[in-house]
């Protein structure tokens, strides 16, 4: 039977982990209390470094698979990206529909959508979320309907929502 280069990784990493565990709690436990702590020392830090790395070898394994990185960027990276363009619309229709009578400013108003706009027009973005906030950013920016404004940050919400993985 073969094995991986990732699970001979795997084993000589947990080798070393274990051997430099033991020295380490046999030298502190010498340190402390002589020859039968630095053996108690030993073996017990020895057995929690070998029984850590058995119990992380899934993990460890997986990371060597290729293009993991890429896939784990590229999923958690894109869903980030779409919370970042939900909240951004959603703050700017709270300036565009602010529940006090003058209470944003013009210039506070600019800047929510400035950022909106910017975080919506991001390459990384998912082609369904990019569709719906722009969708979402149309219906906030003729500020006259705010039942068609709030419908449309609905279908962003639920095109962010359909979009993650982990659902």
């Amino acid at each position: 039977m073969t094995s991986s280069i990732a699970a001979r990784m795997h084993l000589l990493i947990t080798f070393v982990l274990v051997v430099c565990g033991a020295v380490g709690g046999a030298c502190f436990g010498f340190l402390l209390g002589g020859r039968t702590t630095a053996l108690a020392a030993g073996a017990a830090a020895g057995l929690g470094a070998g029984l850590g790395a058995f119990l992380s070898r899934r993990q460890v394994a997986a990371f060597f698979r290729p293009g993991h990185e890429v896939a784990a960027r590229a999923d958690g990276y894109a869903e980030g990206i779409a919370d970042a363009v939900l909240v951004s619309i959603a703050t700017y229709q709270a300036a565009v529909f602010p529940l006090t009578p003058a209470g944003v400013s013009e210039e506070e108003r600019e800047a929510r959508r400035t950022i909106a706009y910017r975080v919506a027009a991001y390459d990384g973005l998912p082609l369904a979320v990019r569709v719906s906030a722009a969708a979402a950013l149309e219906a906030v920016d003729q500020g006259v309907d705010a039942e068609r404004a709030h419908a449309a940050m609905k279908a962003l919400s639920l095109s962010v929502y359909d979009h993650r993985s982990g659902r």
